[in-house]
């Protein structure tokens, strides 16, 4: 009998700035040949060695040159069928909270972005578990606070593998 495999590769993470009903959501338009055109959040491949959290952190700076004044894990992991591997992917997802006025400097791999509320976000992402994970976001993260639990010390050394 042949298996699908499940692997966890890959991070994401929803940058959030303002609260409440002011509260906006980054969105990224994709530049590269994946997933080219599509507005996305910053997502990306876990490097040998490296902590989910911390992938997450290097990306979000990779991609948009933003540091966060608070990441947290969603508590929610995105899962899809990835076609290219054969296999299930599941991505553990991290908010992460930035300064109203920082600025964002986009990498090679996108060529717009845009702060919107979460209505409009939702409606421009092409693929229904972003949508979902969106939705969880607004409801735990902006529309009650977050769980202190779920907030993950950036600035604390890791523990020992």
């Amino acid at each position: 009998m042949s298996e699908i495999p499940i692997r966890c590769t890959m991070v994401s993470l929803l940058a959030l700035r303002g609260a409440g009903a002011d509260a906006q959501v980054l969105l990224l338009h994709r530049a590269g040949a994946y997933l080219h055109g599509v507005w996305s959040y910053v997502a990306g491949h876990v490097e040998p060695g490296e902590r989910a959290w911390r992938c997450a952190l290097r990306e979000l700076a990779e991609e948009t040159g933003l540091a966060p004044t608070a990441l947290y894990s969603a508590d929610r992991c995105e899962q899809f069928y990835d076609v290219r591997e054969n296999a299930i992917q599941v991505v553990p997802a991290f908010v992460a909270f930035v300064a109203v006025d920082a600025a964002v400097r986009l990498n090679g791999e996108h060529d717009a972005f845009r702060w919107v509320g979460f209505d409009e976000a939702i409606e421009l992402l092409p693929f229904g578990g972003q949508r979902e994970l969106f939705a969880h976001v607004r409801r735990e993260f902006i529309a009650r606070p977050p769980l202190p639990q779920l907030r993950i010390a950036t600035d604390a050394r890791d523990a020992a593998p």
